[in-house]
């Protein structure tokens, strides 16, 4: 066994990783481990109930980076964060998924802006690790905060974000409903900066995502991203926000297009994804207008 190594320590902040025990995790906390600051902990969620993600979070442990590791019979990822950060016992968590690879100055970034500011959520940088084709890149190098709503996207990364424990418990945490599965992230952002938080962009915060889905699984996910951006409009069409019915109007139109560059360019997999969200989406905002009502709806402006 390895000899436990030293980092500075950052006491006042945890990582949050969901996973459902898939081996892309070593790699996943093998970048934390070898960032230049390490947080108080790591908690890692397992939805899989994984004995070699047990002994894995346990072999890290001994080498000095504390994991805390929580079995979940729950499935979704929205779950597996909240679990998380309800077992934080930090002032700040930051959260990444398990096939995303923290860079160097990963924490230490997420930290230092969290620090200037407890009152936003902080995102940073998506790049594609090894050259892959992920669905989601954000590279810019330009440091901005976001306070109102966009017609196109609000900047939140669910696999690169962090903020203030007490803030995220006052939204009412991630949506655990079903129907917006794989846009967690997308709502969250759209309700916190109704209920007046902003969203900082910290460009030296970055992980790079880790393309792993081929094929069918790709297409499987662009379906599930539409259907679960269907059901996050259906959601606030309920209750009557006609800026989210205008967002999903052009969500559509640009996905129409997309399809349709596919189709003229042979570029198959924009016109998977285009082809997802035109047939997908409006099935998914039925389901939003019939699921559950939305966390912390009563702070929304």
């Amino acid at each position: 066994m390895n000899a436990p190594t030293s980092h500075p320590v950052l006491a006042g902040i945890s990582v949050v990783i969901p996973t459902l025990g898939r081996p892309i995790l070593e790699r996943s906390l093998a970048a934390i481990e070898q960032g230049s600051h390490w947080p108080a902990a790591v908690i890692v969620v397992d939805q899989g109930r994984s004995e070699d993600t047990a002994n894995l979070c346990g072999q890290v442990t001994e080498r000095g980076l504390e994991v805390v590791y929580v079995p979940s019979d729950q499935r979704g990822r929205a779950l597996g964060v909240n679990r998380g950060i309800e077992r934080a016992s930090t002032r700040f968590v930051a959260v990444t998924d398990d096939d995303c690879l923290a860079e160097a100055e990963w924490l230490r970034a997420m930290n230092a802006a969290l620090e200037r500011d407890a009152r936003v959520i902080v995102t940073g940088r998506i790049e594609a690790a090894d050259g892959g084709n992920v669905p989601v890149v954000v590279t810019t190098r330009e440091e901005f905060v976001q306070r109102r709503p966009r017609l196109t996207f609000d900047s939140l990364s669910g696999g690169n974000m962090g903020a203030a424990r007490e803030l995220l418990v006052g939204l009412g945490l991630l949506d655990e409903d079903p129907c917006v599965a794989t846009a967690e992230d997308a709502e969250l952002a759209y309700r916190a900066l109704r209920a007046g938080i902003g969203l900082r962009f910290e460009p030296r915060a970055g992980v790079a995502h880790v393309d792993w889905r081929e094929g069918d699984e790709r297409a499987i996910q662009y379906d599930s991203y539409a259907r679960s951006h269907g059901g996050f409009y259906g959601k606030y069409l309920r209750r009557g926000d006609l800026f989210i019915g205008a967002r999903m109007g052009l969500h559509l139109m640009r996905a129409a297009r997309r399809w349709a560059t596919g189709l003229v360019r042979g570029d198959r997999d924009l016109a998977r994804n285009g082809r997802a969200y035109v047939l997908r989406l409006p099935g998914g905002a039925i389901a939003g207008w019939r699921g559950r009502p939305i966390p912390g709806a009563e702070r929304l402006q």
